[in-house]
């Protein structure tokens, strides 16, 4: 049952999503925005859609034009983070939950928002019982194919701007190139990685529980 709120809500809904959840090497990037009501129009005049169907040029641009007009948030969760979390959910989506819901809370603490819609990536409790008490009071919309809705099209041009941010430098830590995606040239670049720094920097680098680890170990 949603709680009655001290303050009114804001008119509009967040939107959130995440990028890195299919790249071996690399952070898992969530992201929100706030998108208020009436400015649909900005978003889709400004070229707000899934950031699957951008280039990555593209992509930085526009994260700039949502960053400095719109309220957002980002949560990245480097490798070495992001393998201690997955030991501890022992689950992708409980660990997907727990990044979306701190994005959310972020976003809570500047705009009473009553409403958020996301992408359908499992139990909707798993969101719930990982929200805190600002977000207890929020209606929660998981549904397939979420990015067509601008809000969450915004948040996923978001998280990828930071996911290819990081991954650059990520990039350069390593003296190397670590490609996107789980491909036969990651597994080549995850190779060259271990001849270069050892097994240990994997850790640093990769996502552990890819079925690529255990085929370049092999």
């Amino acid at each position: 049952m949603r709680q009655e709120s001290l303050f009114p809500m804001a008119k509009g809904h967040m939107g959130t999503d995440e990028s890195g959840k299919g790249d071996y090497f690399g952070p898992l990037v969530t992201a929100g925005v706030f998108l208020p009501e009436g400015q649909e129009a900005v978003f889709q005049e400004l070229g707000i859609k899934d950031s699957k169907r951008l280039s990555d040029n593209r992509i930085r641009d526009l994260a700039d034009s949502i960053k400095q007009g719109y309220l957002f948030s980002v949560v990245a969760i480097g490798p070495e983070k992001y393998n201690a979390l997955y030991d501890k959910f022992r689950n992708l989506n409980k660990l997907l939950a727990w990044a979306h819901s701190r994005v959310i809370e972020n976003i809570l603490e500047e705009v009473n928002c009553s409403r958020v819609i996301t992408d359908q990536f499992g139990d909707e409790r798993f969101v719930t019982s990982a929200l805190m008490k600002k977000g207890k009071a929020i209606e929660l919309v998981q549904r397939p194919k979420a990015e067509e809705d601008l809000a969450v099209a915004a948040a996923s041009i978001l998280a990828r701007a930071e996911f290819l941010k990081r991954l650059h430098f990520l990039s350069k830590d390593a003296g190397l190139e670590l490609p996107k995606g789980a491909s036969s040239r990651v597994e080549e670049a995850a190779i060259n990685l271990v001849k270069k720094h050892g097994v240990q920097a994997l850790n640093k680098f990769a996502k552990m529980h890819f079925k690529t680890t255990k085929k370049i170990l092999a």
